[in-house]
């Protein structure tokens, strides 16, 4: 009889043991959520208005004391987004790209026009005038969108 009494021991001991182990695993997961929501509570603030427009250097260090990130790491996300930006507006590309709530900056392909004789001058009504054949080109133009329209007013 002893024997028997020894085995329902080991198996409570087993079960306990995983037990442990599962509340172990779901500690560390609660911790590293709680992490992540801190700093997207801490994001909105008020903008100081600036008397003189910024230089490169001094957005990118302005912008590295507040969010608390390294100036190499603010160059390589602002690298990164002229990068996507240019595979977007490119030849082939899709034409347009949007910065979330700030703007929409899309590309307008104009066709060549050819030249034209004995054209009437818009500025010196009766006479007329020659107008030269241009190219065909593409040209960028950027649009504000909601949010950054709300910041000017």
């Amino acid at each position: 009889m002893p024997a028997k009494k020894k085995a329902p021991a080991k198996k409570a001991a087993a079960k306990k043991a995983p037990a442990k182990k599962v509340a172990a695993k779901k500690a560390p997961a609660k911790k590293v959520a709680a992490k992540k929501a801190a700093p997207v509570k801490a994001a909105p603030k008020k903008a100081v208005t600036v008397k003189e427009a910024m230089t490169k250097t001094q957005i990118l260090n302005t912008i590295a004391e507040n969010t608390e990130l390294s100036r190499k790491q603010v160059q390589a996300v602002l690298d990164e987004l002229s990068t996507l930006i240019e595979a977007h507006v490119k030849p082939r590309g899709v034409g347009t790209f949007t910065v979330p709530g700030l703007m929409k900056i899309k590309t307008i392909k104009k066709p060549a026009q050819k030249a034209r004789k004995n054209v009437p001058n818009p500025f010196r009504p009766g006479e007329t005038m020659d107008v030269a054949a241009k190219p065909a080109s593409t040209r960028v133009k950027v649009l504000p969108l909601k949010k950054l329209k709300d910041m000017a007013s």
